[in-house]
């Protein structure tokens, strides 16, 4: 009978450190972290573009994992063809930096990414949600669907996307958008 009581005390104390643990701590942050903070943050304040938005391209891009290289040949964390680096990297004056440094060194992925988000936010008006449509399906794709009427760049109306992997591309950046800016109160 003793022994019983003292598992009850001790599943009773568990239970307690648990329930301090949980409300004392940010416990969502442990299923959606962000690697790269001050790198991040860094670059996100120098081009004027949103941290957490930066972090969830990288969350769907790459799941900030470094080195990583499509199947069709995108680079780093953020995931850039090498056409668009090789362009990012001439328009922005980043001539130190190369395609094995994008692919390699996390401060130059994240940076020619943003970069390149400021350009297409530049480009569309700062429409969110074109933004994140031509950073994965091309400027010049979602331009041409504007233009058409085929689609009509908010998020309602993204089934309308006529590439899939595009529609799915946008609903996932805006899910972990939205998980990061509800889970953490600043970057």
């Amino acid at each position: 009978m003793k022994f019983l009581r003292k598992k009850r005390v001790l599943l009773l104390l568990f239970l307690g450190f648990v329930v301090i643990l949980f409300f004392n701590t940010n416990w969502m942050s442990w299923f959606y972290p962000i690697h790269y903070k001050e790198n991040i943050r860094e670059q996100a304040e120098r081009y004027d573009v949103d941290p957490f938005l930066v972090a969830s391209i990288i969350r769907v891009e790459s799941n900030y994992k470094l080195g990583k290289e499509s199947k069709k040949g995108a680079l780093g964390l953020m995931q850039l063809m090498p056409d668009t680096a090789n362009w990012a990297m001439e328009k922005a004056k980043l001539p130190e930096v190369t395609l094995d440094h994008i692919k390699h060194e996390p401060e130059a992925s994240i940076e020619i990414g943003t970069w390149y988000l400021k350009t297409l936010s530049e480009q569309f008006k700062g429409n969110r949600i074109a933004v994140i449509a031509a950073y994965n399906a091309g400027p010049g794709k979602v331009d041409g669907w504007l233009k058409r009427g085929v689609w009509d760049g908010t998020y309602d109306s993204v089934k309308n996307i006529p590439i899939g992997e595009t529609r799915h591309y946008v609903q996932r950046v805006i899910y972990y958008y939205n998980q990061y800016t509800r889970i953490y109160s600043e970057f």
